[in-house]
């Protein structure tokens, strides 16, 4: 399964709501991820910047995540579809 890295944008002031809706993420895209195979999903986020920085094994193209992504928009930076707007990380480095 493919592995993707890529970071993401915040808007200003958006870091607390952003860890909010996730905290409260819906079980319906929960359950989503689950049924694409997507175990090993992690954000991380750089406070001083507001740049996130995410790994998954990969993204399914959903309504759902379409939903979640208009969801999650107004606190970030995104693409007219509401697709986050990411930049490709590439791995140089990997151990298990």
């Amino acid at each position: 399964m493919e592995e993707l890295a890529f970071t993401m944008q915040l808007k200003p002031g958006a870091a607390a709501e952003y860890r909010r809706r996730h905290d409260e993420i819906w079980p319906e895209l929960t359950a989503a991820l689950r049924a694409a195979g997507i175990r090993d999903y992690s954000i991380f986020l750089d406070e001083a910047s507001g740049r996130l920085f995410a790994v998954q094994k990969r993204l399914p193209a959903l309504p759902v995540m379409q939903r979640w992504w208009a969801h999650m928009a107004e606190l970030m930076d995104t693409h007219p579809d509401h697709a986050p707007v990411v930049q490709p990380l590439t791995r140089v480095f990997h151990a298990d």
